[in-house]
């Protein structure tokens, strides 16, 4: 059961890290906050490559085409779901942006079902409804908290999507590096994805947006604790995917969504309507449903 604190404690640093994202999103921007993810969580990405490999050291990771492929797949699309969750958390409210990023898990069932053969159990097609009732509560613009609330929910569903595509890219690159040693390859293809994230991303804004570079190192200590918090709720989320199956790991990280609307409370001053609470507890059922499927 030593899977469930650890998750949860993932699931607390991921709300951490994005609240912190959104408090950078005045003055970087949604493309500045998404860099502070991958650029100043790759320093400790790396340690926690470095452990893995000294608690399996006869590991033997096999790249190939078709693994830089799934991986290079999962970066980008990655990227687009970090910034449009950062829009949505700012269009639509805190608590209401992260529960519709919940809709990556029922989304990447479709998707893996459409592209990836992968079957889908009737427990789990009941709870991809579900979740899209929930859903759509939330997308209704009078219940959302922020000042765009209609734009703020369909940038939350494109969240969710892009995550989807990027769950089973990771997933299949995984499976591709390293079969044996889920963990290292895990951790090991986080670390690539985040160096070629943050190159890109820091070469783009380097160009196009400077102003938004001198913003992030100017801030670099909240940055900074970002990227710590990014890169530990991956490696948490990692560690109890080894002591548990992920359907398990999943269910329990819906406690995402409850953290979040107290954060959203608590920091921005977000208040959830009942509606809110009913939608966002369904949303959270159908996501569990669906894990469990």
């Amino acid at each position: 059961m030593l899977f469930i604190p650890i998750t949860l404690a993932g699931a607390a640093f991921q709300v951490a890290r994005n609240a912190l994202q959104r408090g950078m999103m005045p003055a970087a921007g949604p493309w500045g906050a998404t860099l502070v993810r991958f650029l100043f969580g790759l320093p400790f990405s790396l340690l926690f490559v470095l452990a893995a490999w000294l608690a399996a050291p006869g590991v033997r990771a096999h790249f190939s085409v078709s693994y830089f492929a799934f991986a290079l797949t999962g970066a980008t699309a990655q990227v687009l779901a970090t910034a449009c969750l950062l829009v949505s958390m700012r269009r639509a409210g805190f608590a209401v942006g992260t529960a519709m990023q919940q809709s990556s898990l029922p989304l990447a069932g479709v998707i893996g079902w459409l592209a990836f053969r992968d079957a889908l159990s009737p427990t789990a097609w009941a709870g991809v409804g579900v979740c899209t009732v929930g859903l759509a509560v939330l997308t209704w613009p009078r219940h959302a908290t922020g000042p765009k609330p209609l734009s703020g929910a369909m940038f939350g569903l494109l969240s969710g999507l892009f995550f989807g595509f990027a769950l089973n890219a990771y997933r299949h690159a995984v499976v591709t590096l390293a079969p044996a040693h889920p963990v290292f390859a895990s951790v090991a293809t986080i670390s690539l994805t985040q160096a070629v994230q943050a190159a890109v991303l820091t070469a783009i804004l380097a160009w196009r947006r400077p102003q938004v570079l001198e913003a992030l190192f100017v801030g670099w200590k909240e940055s900074l604790i970002a990227g710590f918090c990014g890169a530990t709720a991956s490696a948490a989320w990692l560690l109890a995917l080894g002591l548990a199956p992920a359907a398990a790991v999943r269910a329990v990280g819906v406690a995402e969504a409850p953290m979040a609307a107290f954060a959203g409370r608590r920091l921005f001053a977000e208040r959830l309507r009942p509606l809110q609470l009913l939608a966002g507890a369904l949303t959270a059922v159908g996501v569990v449903m669906t894990a469990l499927g």
